[in-house]
């Protein structure tokens, strides 16, 4: 199964976005996609956090979900949907939401960022609990493939990475990880965390980043890339927006498990 994680540098305009996200799906599509996996704030990078809360969605409804869903059915493949702020109760705060959609544009799954990103270093500050409010469970979905095979896929963005307990409930075949990594972050921990999901839960790793300069002068750290069950990166890039493929194989999976079962003890 091809799976494709896009690399994008997101602006403030969410039309703008949405428009450089279909060109980068039509891409993976004609490349062999059958999943496709947006950055966190694919549709959105503001000036500054409460940007967020002005172009906020309700579940079921709204452009950017019009889009994915849109884009799904027309391109006839899995689409997860890096991030995007869902209304909540409390107007002060957002949910980060990641959304599957499946070929047919029906939503199948919906994950809300557990883990909220903070970090505070000389001249960089952020705090996304300032704006958002944490979801409480871990998501998986089912996935199957054009040639019949089943895989389980989980659920997570950015932040989460740091946590591998969440990981580990998953007990997935394939982790997908949306992120938009500060360049101090990413250049320091990105890769190293990335292959240690892959490798301790000897699953496929899907990770797709904000990677540039951004309008609001954030930098990201980008290299997105496909990790496979035994910490070897397929592919990747660097800076830019990109479509990074690579191929998710079930004997991959069955290969690494057999030989080195390290999910057969303990909680799993």
């Amino acid at each position: 199964m091809k799976v494709a994680a896009i690399q994008m540098v997101s602006g403030v305009n969410v039309q703008d976005n949405l428009d450089m996200a279909g060109q980068l799906l039509g891409q993976a599509a004609a490349q062999g996609a059958e999943l496709a996996v947006l950055p966190e704030y694919f549709c959105i990078m503001g000036l500054k956090d409460t940007d967020k809360l002005q172009v906020q969605e309700t579940a079921g409804q709204g452009l950017v979900q019009d889009f994915l869903s849109h884009s799904a059915r027309e391109l006839g493949m899995w689409i997860v949907g890096g991030t995007l702020p869902m209304a909540t109760a409390d107007p002060r705060r957002a949910r980060n939401c990641s959304l599957a959609y499946a070929p047919s544009g029906e939503c199948v799954a919906r994950y809300d960022k557990i883990h909220l990103f903070r970090f505070a270093q000389g001249k960089e500050d952020y705090d996304e609990t300032r704006v958002l409010e944490p979801g409480t469970a871990p998501v998986r979905f089912e996935l199957a493939s054009r040639d019949g095979h089943a895989y389980t896929i989980g659920m997570s963005v950015c932040y989460d990475l740091r946590f591998p307990e969440l990981y580990r409930a998953l007990k997935a075949d394939v982790l997908l990880v949306p992120s938009a990594f500060t360049y101090t972050t990413g250049q320091a921990h990105w890769e190293v965390l990335l292959r240690a999901r892959a490798i301790e839960n000897q699953a496929y790793v899907v990770a797709a980043a904000q990677g540039g300069t951004h309008g609001n002068g954030r930098q990201t750290w980008g290299h997105s890339m496909v990790v496979d069950p035994w910490g070897q990166v397929l592919a990747q890039h660097s800076e830019g927006a990109a479509v990074v493929m690579a191929e998710v194989l079930r004997a991959g999976l069955e290969g690494v498990r057999s030989r080195l079962p390290a999910l057969r003890h303990g909680v799993l």
